[in-house]
């Protein structure tokens, strides 16, 4: 088949740790060739969904992981599959990238499905299932705000859109921070805040678990630092290897056949204390840590999903 990314610089990923580079090893393995380009990129010119890209080949060799061609124009609609693979933030042009995607569908794959992945961002896609949730409130009034701490004490307080532990604070009901944050978020962004009451068993870890096309396919356990809240990798979380328990195969009956059908073949929920707190679409991570973990080749039964839908 052949392949497009739509992610971040390429040249810069950490090959032992990015999931968009292990993909992309396993579709070359596979004998589908490859292109890259950034989300800059991606035009829509009189008619046609086309990017700015670069034919590309990958090597697990640091410093020398990528090989790419001159750009060149390409019609997205020429592609067997479109992966929408940059990071958050989950801005206008993240948006508007999935709005110029779907333009190609059906005939190019796009993964995730960018209607979805636009329409259920992680931290509002988890009210679907409010009963699996810690108690949570998303609200730009301060006053709503502090009458959920009155009610709830102890709580983690962040951005709604943010992602990889950026502004993240945990709130103790005795903190006299939270009318400055709050002046802080509001001053440069126009979204709203999400609180949800602290979970402590965060210091044991935040269970990673990944779903490929709404199946568990194994969780890794994200530990905090000493001295942190935040558990995720990019703020200095530890990976450990974790198992399923009861609990999460609940969570994850009743989050994948939701998934699965808004065609999210690849994503990753996070459950603390036994808690569903966010589902990853736009940019999910945590496939070369599971497959170390594991011993298995979770990027083959990604690829396996994708290759199934193209038929």
């Amino acid at each position: 088949m052949k392949v497009a990314f739509q992610m971040d610089p390429i040249a810069g990923v950490d090959i032992n740790a990015d999931s968009s580079f292990r993909l992309a090893e396993e579709a070359q393995a596979r004998g589908h060739r490859l292109w890259y380009y950034p989300p800059e990129a991606l035009s829509y010119a009189t008619g046609r969904v086309v990017a700015q890209a670069q034919a590309m080949q990958v090597q697990r060799e640091q410093g020398n992981h990528v090989i790419l061609g001159p750009v060149e124009e390409i019609d997205l609609a020429g592609m067997d599959v479109v992966w929408l693979r940059q990071d958050p933030p989950f801005d206008m042009l993240y948006i508007t990238t999935t709005h110029l995607l779907e333009r190609i569908r059906p005939g190019t794959l796009v993964v995730n499905d960018p209607f979805w992945v636009r329409n259920c961002p992680e931290k509002l896609l988890a009210l679907d299932f409010a009963d699996l949730m810690p108690p949570t409130v998303i609200a730009r009034d301060l006053g709503v705000i502090r009458a959920f701490r009155q009610q709830h004490g102890d709580m983690i307080i962040k951005p709604l859109y943010g992602n990889g532990g950026a502004g993240v604070f945990r709130l103790t009901p005795e903190d006299g921070n939270l009318s400055a944050l709050h002046e802080l978020f509001t001053g440069f962004d126009r979204a709203p805040l999400i609180a949800q009451k602290f979970l402590p068993e965060v210091s044991g870890g935040d269970k990673r678990i990944i779903l490929v096309d709404g199946e568990a396919a194994g969780a890794i356990n994200r530990v905090p630092a000493p001295g942190e809240t935040r558990s995720n990798l990019h703020a200095g979380g530890r990976a450990e290897k974790a198992a399923l328990d009861d609990r999460d195969r609940e969570i994850c009956a009743a989050v994948g056949p939701v998934l699965r059908e808004r065609g999210q073949v690849f994503a990753g929920i996070d459950v603390i204390g036994g808690y569903l707190t966010e589902i990853n679409l736009t940019s999910p991570t945590g496939i070369q840590e599971l497959e170390r973990f594991d011993g298995g080749n979770v990027a083959a039964g990604i690829w396996e999903a994708i290759e199934a839908r193209r038929g």
